[in-house]
């Protein structure tokens, strides 16, 4: 699985051009951007019973909030050719309809965005730069929102994203994945050469 749809870089900006002008370098971590952090007094989700749909607390986002409050209209995206397409506007962000919807169990729930286009400038992914462990996410929809509290933040080469970062595993334990681009941009390659990845794990959920 990729990412597609997340290539053009913003004209006249310079390649990893951040929020506000800022400039971003690839980011690291020492943390595996997978590891699961449960906060005091709170109990991982495990894998139970599937409940009756009437007890079921779980929804399609349509809405993220970053840290620091910024709030996005978050749409479903499919895939072509194994490619998650994002969808097109900078400000919109896409929930990829093949993983978890926030309150399961279990699974990835993944959303892409775009740090940046061609015609519409900063993307609102861009924001992601600038996340770090232990802020937090929100996600609304149906009437209900859940947070998530970021656990790490890692860049990983586009071509790995599927294999490596695990950002699209369903068998493992609830959590939120962010994508964007990031890294050096590659015009001959039609694009950014990494991803970043954050994940966050999920703290609360309200009905």
């Amino acid at each position: 699985m990729g990412l597609a749809g997340c290539a053009a870089q913003l004209e006249g900006a310079a390649p990893g051009a951040g929020v506000d002008g800022a400039t971003s370098t690839p980011v690291s971590s020492s943390t595996p951007f997978d590891a699961a952090i449960t906060p005091p007094g709170k109990v991982s989700p495990g894998r139970v019973g599937t409940p009756a749909p009437s007890q079921r607390i779980r929804f399609v986002p349509t809405q993220v909030v970053l840290p620091g409050g910024a709030q996005a209209p978050v749409v479903p995206a499919g895939t072509v050719g194994d490619q998650l397409q994002v969808p097109s506007g900078a400000q919109r962000v896409g929930w990829w309809d093949g993983g978890a919807e926030a309150g399961d169990p279990f699974g990835s729930i993944v959303l892409a965005g775009h740090v940046d286009t061609r015609t519409e400038g900063l993307g609102f992914f861009a924001r992601l730069r600038r996340a770090e462990p232990g802020e937090y996410v929100v996600l609304r929809g149906s009437g209900r929102s859940a947070t998530y509290r970021i656990t790490s933040k890692v860049s990983v080469p586009k071509d790995a994203l599927a294999t490596k970062s695990g950002a699209f595993d369903q068998s493992g334990g609830h959590r939120l994945v962010l994508i964007t681009c990031t890294g050096a941009y590659d015009a001959g390659n039609g694009g950014y050469e990494d991803n970043l990845v954050v994940t966050a794990t999920a703290v609360g959920l309200a009905k």
